[in-house]
């Protein structure tokens, strides 16, 4: 099985996260098992990759962090999406459907072509 490379990803980790955040507040463990679950474990997110993308988005407004008890007494991060996020989330969106409709112009149809120009 072919796992997506971190760097073809990369842009779209925010949009996984706020999407994920959409239902409701949630953790970083929380998140990763829910990505990987997802994608079918074709995109597992690294531990630093995810961190970054909280802290970044915080910055920008996009999520809020607050710390809650977990079960067993132990403090955890929690993570949710403000209205700043979802407009955001829905521009991320919109870019994708876009960035879809251009790079399939350049993905050959035919595998068994390459270096051929018969899609053209």
């Amino acid at each position: 099985m072919t796992n997506i490379s971190s760097d073809v990803i990369r842009g779209y980790n925010d949009t996984m996260i706020l999407y994920l955040l959409l239902n409701g507040p949630s953790y970083g463990y929380e998140i990763s098992k829910q990505i990987k679950a997802l994608s079918g474990e074709k995109y597992i997110i690294k531990e630093t990759t995810l961190y970054s993308a909280f802290t970044r988005m915080e910055k920008n407004g996009y999520i809020e962090s607050f710390q809650d008890a977990s079960e067993i007494g132990k403090k955890r991060t929690y993570y949710r999406i403000t209205d700043t996020g979802r407009t955001y989330y829905r521009e991320k969106c919109d870019e994708w459907q876009l960035t879809k409709e251009v790079v399939e112009v350049f993905i050959h149809k035919k595998p068994d072509l390459p270096g051929t120009m018969t899609d053209a």
